[in-house]
């Protein structure tokens, strides 16, 4: 059985894959937004804002990533609504695939189409002036994290995408998910906000992961934030998944 979910969710990556590969206007729009914002807040906005640090490129680049993520995620409840109003989920029901194969295929190319975008725009934030001291393990802990991460909101959008009643109503979601780092620790400290503003920046879930990417960036100690950017993570996955599956075992049920 599980062999026959991993062929069949192979099966179905490659399909959207190819949808993916044949249309990469997907992965340009994702990318355009993020760097035109880190090009903005370095060459405009850099110079007035004070974060202590050497360059400022270096400071708002894991809110960037943030950004770019979230960004991303929309064209997976876009490409999942599409599929729905095709009916084409009608035929693979009556296939002999494993059900949850369908979302998975979608997630799992969500989670490549992100990862092609988040290289883009590092490679961008080089060319700007962005340099890391981090070694190999560190980067392969801000890649878990952004993996992590990655999967949690696509999990997220996987709802709407199941439920969305147009087009529009699909991606509209990721409009709030691309706001919040805009209120946190992503492109100023949170100690300059006002009082009630600050206390929801340091408690929110963006805060504590773009700490953790910046300091294994700096190669600096991260302390407990790393612990709960993984809780917020793990735990925003889990209650998505649930919901989404919930809401899509009801949707073949009809």
């Amino acid at each position: 059985m599980t062999t026959h979910f991993f062929g069949d969710t192979a099966v179905l990556l490659g399909r959207s894959l190819r949808h993916i590969t044949r249309s990469p206007d997907t992965i340009i729009t994702t990318t355009i937004m993020p760097i035109a914002m880190m090009l903005l807040f370095v060459y405009v906005f850099g110079g007035a804002i004070d974060t202590g640090s050497d360059s400022y490129v270096n400071y708002m680049l894991p809110g960037i990533l943030l950004i770019t993520i979230a960004s991303g995620i929309s064209y997976t409840a876009f490409r999942l609504f599409l599929d729905m109003q095709s009916g084409i989920f009608e035929r693979f029901q009556s296939m002999p695939i494993a059900r949850a194969s369908v979302l998975w295929a979608h997630v799992l190319t969500s989670l490549v189409a992100n990862l092609v975008s988040l290289v883009l725009v590092v490679l961008v934030a080089f060319l700007m002036g962005f340099r890391s001291p981090a070694g190999v393990v560190a980067w392969l802990e801000i890649a878990g994290i952004l993996i992590l991460f990655t999967l949690a909101l696509t999990w997220i959008a996987v709802i709407p995408g199941l439920t969305a009643k147009s087009v529009d109503g699909a991606s509209a979601f990721s409009y709030p998910l691309i706001f919040l780092p805009f209120i946190s620790s992503a492109f100023v400290p949170t100690a300059t906000m006002p009082g009630p503003v600050r206390a929801f920046a340091e408690n929110q879930p963006v805060t504590s992961i773009v700490n953790t990417i910046r300091d294994l960036f700096a190669q600096q100690p991260v302390g407990t934030d790393i612990w709960i950017a993984l809780a917020w993570c793990v735990g925003i996955l889990v209650v998505a998944y649930i919901f989404a599956m919930v809401i899509y075992r009801r949707k073949i049920s009809q």
